[in-house]
């Protein structure tokens, strides 16, 4: 475990082996804020390493990134940390091309340096991007990997408002979609559950004061398990980090019934396959669970999470608030103590799976191959 001192030391030698490489070496950079971010790179780097010769570089501020803790061949990674390290670095770097799923390019700590020619941003949601992010949080892009039509109309809209430049937008997809849906086909057939057990429960929250779990706390947990469901806590890695006496007040609380189970594993998709319904409130992991995975979701209606108190001047009303009754159903706050009945009537319920496969194809490009149009699109970039 590093400690302050040590881990500043370690990003300065970690910038410092970086600078090392030649500049025709780094033409292409990655940048990840934290390990399971790694998902969203994972099949455009498959196909770029099959198809091209040439390295690139892999820049992560999480000291657990999976390519730091299990490097490929191909890739030259290195941890730079999340402070002083990686500004300096960002602020002089030198390459044709770096690719992000980090917003806020320039109106924050990451500001685009004059010696790099182009800037790529690769969405990490499927939700739209004018509500949950900042105003300006894809201003400072040159091109944006867009999940689906719905990304492209909103960019394009804000672009107009804003008389901003237009930026290249690249019909993408979703690749931690089309990965969820490959492990589906690598496994023959869900456990079956308890005959004891009418449901198993997925509770995958968002984060910030009025997620889920830190405005509503964890009453329902109980009266989940009092009616005999399965339930597992899967909650937000920034959770975790802004907030971690909520969930460690959750684990002691529960943490002897047989039926409750903590699952802080982002890399794993054993509970998301497993659960009959998920719980959630305006996360995108619901989207994520309900066109993969073609069961419903019980949606929490907290206060929208809102990081860009304008969005409502683009016109456009937010995926994530459309598409909920589509998916599956909406409680409010009042209606927390019938939650338990509400899940019984999802688990039941014969859920209409041409309506969540249709709404997949209409919200998600190249489903099953978007790690090979974005892998396609990064050789483009990188020789403009």
């Amino acid at each position: 475990m590093f400690n302050a001192v040590s881990r500043l030391i370690h990003e300065w030698s970690q910038w410092k082996a970086y600078k090392a490489i030649p500049l025709v070496e780094r033409g292409v950079v990655l940048y990840s804020e934290g390990a399971g971010y790694w998902t969203h790179f994972e099949p455009i780097v498959k196909h770029w390493l099959k198809s091209q010769q040439k390295q690139f570089v892999y820049l992560t501020s999480d000291i657990n990134d999976p390519l730091i803790l299990d490097p490929i061949d191909g890739v030259k990674a290195f941890y730079i940390g999340m402070g002083s390290i990686r500004t300096l670095l960002f602020s002089n770097m030198q390459a044709k091309l770096v690719v992000m799923t980090t917003p806020d390019l320039e109106t924050y700590f990451i500001k685009r340096s004059p010696y790099v020619n182009h800037y790529a941003y690769i969405h990490h949601s499927i939700v739209s991007c004018h509500m949950i992010y900042r105003e300006q949080a894809f201003d400072h892009f040159d091109s944006i990997f867009c999940v689906g039509p719905h990304h492209i109309a909103e960019i394009r809209e804000r672009e107009k408002q804003a008389g901003l430049p237009a930026k290249k937008l690249i019909e993408h997809g979703y690749g931690r979609l089309d990965k969820l849906l490959k492990s589906i086909d690598g496994i023959k057939k869900r456990p079956l559950r308890p005959a004891d057990v009418p449901g198993r429960v997925l509770i995958a929250p968002s984060w910030g004061e009025n997620g889920l779990l830190e405005r509503i706390g964890a009453d329902f947990i109980g009266s989940l398990l009092e009616y005999g469901y399965q339930v597992v806590l899967r909650p937000h890695p920034r959770t975790r980090c802004l907030n971690p006496s909520v969930i460690d007040n959750i684990e002691l609380r529960y943490s002897t019934k047989s039926h409750f189970r903590l699952d802080e594993d982002m890399s794993s998709s054993k509970s998301l396959f497993e659960a009959d319904v998920m719980i959630s409130d305006w996360s995108g992991a619901a989207l994520e669970f309900a066109f993969a995975y073609e069961r419903p979701v019980l949606f929490i209606d907290v206060p929208r999470k809102i990081n860009n108190p304008r969005y409502l001047e683009l016109g456009r009303e937010p995926i994530e608030a459309s598409i909920r009754h589509r998916i599956g159903r909406v409680l409010s706050e009042q209606e927390l103590m019938s939650i338990a009945d509400a899940v019984a009537g999802l688990v039941d319920a014969q859920i209409d799976m041409k309506t969540l496969k249709s709404e997949r194809d209409r919200l998600v490009y190249n489903i099953g191959c978007s790690g090979k149009v974005g892998a396609e699109a990064l050789v483009q970039l990188a020789n403009l």
